[in-house]
C-alpha cells in the first residue's frame, strides 16, 4: 500500500494577513482530512477563514503531543495524507511537530514543506544583519538575572563570530526583555525589534543600544522577534 504524505502547513502570522498564504497551500489543505495541530480551536478558526469547506465532524484533528505521534504515523502508513498545522507561521520552527517529522523520515514517509510566512526569517531579512551566519535561540530564561546572563552570552557570541543572534519571548514579557537587553548590552551593539510581522501595524526597527536608550517602547501582548547584530 502506498504511504501517505505529511504536509507542513503554514498559517498566518496576523489574522488580517490571509493574503500571505499562497493559493496552492489552500488547495492542498482542502484535500486533507487528518490534522495535527497546536490548538484545535484556533486551527478550526483559521481553516474556516482560509476557505476550508469540509465539516469538522467528518475530519480528524488531534493535538501535537508525544501521545499522538504514533497515531500520526499509523494514518500515514495506511496511505492517508496528514497535515501538521502551525499556530502561527511555519510548523516545527519555534513550534512543535519536529518529532513527528523525524519519525516520518525514519519510516520513509515523504515530508512536504509548504510555502508560508516565517517570522524568524522575515525579521532577519528586515534587520540588516548577517544573513549568512545566524543562530535562533528560542526563548531565554524567565528570571531576570538568568535572562541578563543569557543576553550577555549572546552578545559575546555575536562579537566573537559575527553571527546574528535571534530570540523570542512570551508577549507579556516583551517589555521586561527589552529593558534587560538595553541594560546589559554595549552601547554600540545593534538591536532589532520586529513586531506584529505582516500585520497592519507591523513594526521593524534596528538601532544601536545607545539609541534604544532614548526611546520608550510598549510592546506587550504582541508577537515580537528580537535580534542582536553588528
Amino acid at each position: 500500500m502506498p504511504k501517505g504524505n505529511i504536509y507542513l502547513v503554514p498559517t498566518v502570522l496576523h489574522e488580517e494577513a490571509l493574503h500571505t498564504i499562497p493559493n496552492y497551500v489552500h488547495e492542498i489543505t482542502e484535500a486533507i482530512e487528518i490534522f495535527f495541530v497546536e490548538d484545535e480551536r484556533t486551527a478550526r478558526r483559521y481553516l474556516r477563514k482560509s476557505g476550508y469547506k469540509k465539516s469538522f465532524d467528518e475530519i480528524i484533528m488531534l493535538r501535537i503531543d508525544e501521545q499522538n505521534i504514533s497515531e500520526c504515523i499509523h494514518y500515514l502508513l495506511q496511505g492517508k495524507d496528514v497535515a501538521i498545522l502551525s499556530e502561527a507561521g511555519v510548523p516545527t520552527v519555534a513550534d512543535p511537530g519536529a518529532d513527528i517529522v523525524k519519525l516520518a523520515h525514519q519510516t520513509d514517509i515523504r515530508v512536504i514543506p509548504l510555502i508560508g510566512p516565517s517570522s524568524v526569517l522575515l525579521a532577519l531579512m528586515a534587520s540588516g544583519f548577517n544573513g549568512q551566519q545566524f543562530s535562533f535561540k528560542g526563548y531565554l530564561p524567565i528570571k531576570s538575572a538568568e535572562r541578563k546572563a543569557a543576553i550577555k552570552q549572546l552578545e559575546q557570541k555575536l562579537l566573537q563570530t559575527g553571527e546574528t543572534q535571534i530570540f523570542i519571548e512570551t508577549p507579556y514579557r516583551n517589555n521586561a526583555l527589552i529593558e534587560d537587553v538595553i541594560e546589559v548590552c554595549n552601547n554600540s551593539t545593534l538591536f532589532c525589534i520586529a513586531a506584529n510581522l505582516t500585520g497592519p501595524d507591523e513594526y521593524v526597527k534596528t538601532k544601536s543600544i545607545a539609541e534604544w536608550k532614548q526611546q520608550k517602547l510598549h510592546l506587550e501582548k504582541i508577537p515580537v522577534i528580537f535580534l542582536l547584530g553588528n
